[in-house]
């Protein structure tokens, strides 16, 4: 489902080039950047931990200004803007703890003929090179310095293209970065249009784009002239399933939750969420009263509930509402960049809110009689980054997990399986390509390059001609593990 209107990228917007380097065009900047992973410096271990090192202090010294850029933007809980600070620092010192033991070659096993005769197969990681990071607004640091330490750890310099619509961060990071790190390790610009376009003409070794459907098919195209390889982080409508054996009031307010914080501006927020017909009323509800719990009964002049990041994207959600389904919520403000929490029912599959993804604080409820109908529905629609269930029944939940193809989600949760940096984050299908995360970053960002080491005095005495009939029968050797 591609979603041209939706911010999460300004490639919609024109501008003059800004630049944390003072070359004067991204294309001399990726020329130095480019030069310098030639000097292969970047693949030692002293580098990789000294970006990280950087990183981290550069946050550390300005927490308060970055936690004060993010409320500015939009996201003025102040769980919300501290966790972008946090979870970036948290990020790279978990990745600094790891990395000497990720970057060891690994020793794959190989045929017994050939450990016999003192053969080795070793896989290493290597870093692909020059790397574009493309940047959502929805995570002003998280989604922008958290692939760029998957980059940095792999030892990869990086460019971030910074979002648009984050003017405090955008600014506060273009004045720090110069200040903490080399231009040719890590450099940021932003712009509009015509900067992403000329980024994608050059041929850098890999790109890393957060960000819509649309925008993803763009990237891929150009990475196709190049033969770049890609990490999309992309989205979609996550289902969130409640059968008649969960425990309604948990999941309402997990759920209401999920749907509406971060002003709903996230990629693993439930879309919608479908409830066994049996406890339908009850769960809308239990909804209504989490809204009023979660954040009063004016969540305008709350400041634990975020704003959404345009008057344009107020706008684009209200367009979305039918007042005749609307149940709590529905007013809003676009001068403001406010939105209510709101909640509709009852929708159906047909209603144009459920047309593509969401990505506001809106939660449509619909309802379901069977599992299997329902699972079947679901499968017919684009793959979604999320799917969460609640439930009790194991075998229900057995059948969603085994049935729907999500990119990642939870059981009787949402959305916090994105904290875990053990676990790996990406989507599938339209959702995206690849994951990252801890090591799953780190592998993701390196190529496995694989070496078979031998003796230099044991031949292979099979590979040689002239190839008698013992010769020919030796070859099955190689598939004996």
């Amino acid at each position: 489902m591609s979603t041209p209107s939706k911010p999460r990228m300004s490639e919609s917007q024109t501008g003059p080039l800004q630049c944390t380097s003072e070359w004067g065009s991204v294309e001399e900047l990726f020329g130095k950047q480019k030069a310098y992973f030639g000097t292969d410096v970047t693949k030692t271990y002293e580098w990789r931990v000294n970006q990280l090192d950087r990183l981290v202090r550069m946050l550390k010294e300005n927490y308060k200004r970055f936690a004060d850029a993010s409320c500015k933007d939009f996201k003025t809980a102040a769980q919300e803007n501290v966790f972008e600070v946090s979870a970036s620092i948290a990020t790279s010192e978990f990745t600094k703890s790891q990395l000497k033991e990720w970057m060891k070659p690994v020793e794959a096993p190989l045929p017994k003929f050939l450990a016999a005769s003192g053969h080795k197969g070793m896989v290493y990681r290597e870093p692909y090179g020059v790397t574009l990071i493309i940047c959502p607004f929805n995570g002003p640091l998280v989604l922008s310095l958290r692939p760029a330490v998957a980059a940095l750890s792999a030892g990869n310099p990086c460019m971030l293209k910074l979002s648009e619509a984050l003017l405090a961060t955008d600014q506060l990071l273009l004045e720090l970065i110069p200040k903490y790190f080399e231009p040719e390790a890590l450099s940021a610009v932003v712009g509009g249009r015509e900067i992403v376009t000329n980024l994608l003409k050059l041929p850098f070794d890999f790109i890393f784009l957060t960000g819509s459907v649309g925008v993803g098919k763009v990237v891929m195209r150009a990475a196709a002239e190049h033969l770049t390889p890609v990490l999309l982080e992309l989205g979609g409508q996550n289902p969130a399933i409640v059968d008649e054996t969960g425990n309604v009031p948990d999941a309402a307010k997990k759920i209401v939750w999920g749907a509406m914080a971060w002003g709903g501006q996230w990629c693993t927020s439930p879309g919608y969420a479908v409830v066994h017909e049996s406890v339908a009323e009850e769960f809308v509800s239990e909804c209504k009263k989490a809204v009023v719990e979660l954040y009063g009964k004016d969540p305008k002049s709350n400041s634990d509930y975020s704003r959404i990041i345009s008057a344009a994207a107020v706008e684009r959600l209200a367009s979305l509402i039918d007042p005749k389904k609307v149940v709590y919520g529905g007013k809003f403000d676009g001068p403001a960049r406010y939105l209510d929490p709101t909640i509709l029912y009852p929708v159906t599959w047909s209603d144009k809110i459920m047309e593509d993804e969401i990505f506001g604080p809106l939660l449509p409820i619909l309802t379901y009689a069977d599992l299997g109908t329902l699972l079947a529905k679901t499968k017919s629609l684009p793959k979604p980054l999320a799917g969460y269930v609640f439930s009790r029944n194991q075998r229900a939940i057995d059948r969603v997990l085994q049935s729907l193809s999500f990119g990642g989600g939870a059981v009787n949760q949402t959305n916090v399986f994105l904290f875990i940096e053990s676990m790996p984050y990406g989507g599938v299908g339209t959702s995206g390509i690849g994951n990252y995360y801890g090591k799953y970053g780190y592998d993701s960002l390196t190529h496995a390059k694989s070496v078979l080491i031998s003796p230099p005095d044991v031949v292979i005495d099979h590979l040689f001609p002239p190839y008698t009939k013992e010769k020919v029968q030796a070859l099955d050797q190689w598939f004996e593990y």
